[in-house]
């Protein structure tokens, strides 16, 4: 069986590793924050990123009939209005999916 000081090592050994491991990214974007190519990703890269999630996501939930297809189209239309409208990201995604999960659900 393993001593006290030898468990202690580990411990100690693992705990500096993770620690060093959840602070280098910080370490390593921090000289990056005034870059003007990471200005520029972090203004173009969300919109990309919120794109492909969306064509994924309706390419995979495309319903079995015309009318849940409307349903579909209809929860989009209202998600997309909705952020036009208001600009929120959060308050869009929320009130899409419950009107999508409701026209499925209900009717």
């Amino acid at each position: 069986m393993p001593d006290n000081a030898y468990i202690a090592a580990l411990v100690t050994l693992s705990a500096a590793v993770t620690w060093t491991l959840r602070a280098l990214p910080f370490a390593v974007l921090a000289p990056l924050r005034q870059s003007r190519v990471v200005t520029y990703l972090g203004l173009h890269m969300p919109v990309g990123v919120m794109i492909i999630l969306a064509i994924y996501t309706l390419r995979t939930v495309a319903g079995e009939t015309a009318l849940q297809r409307g349903y579909l189209l209809l929860a989009v239309a209202l998600t997309a209005g909705l952020h036009l409208w208001r600009g929120n990201a959060v308050l869009s995604i929320l009130i899409g999916t419950a009107s999508y999960v409701t026209l499925m659900s209900l009717l």
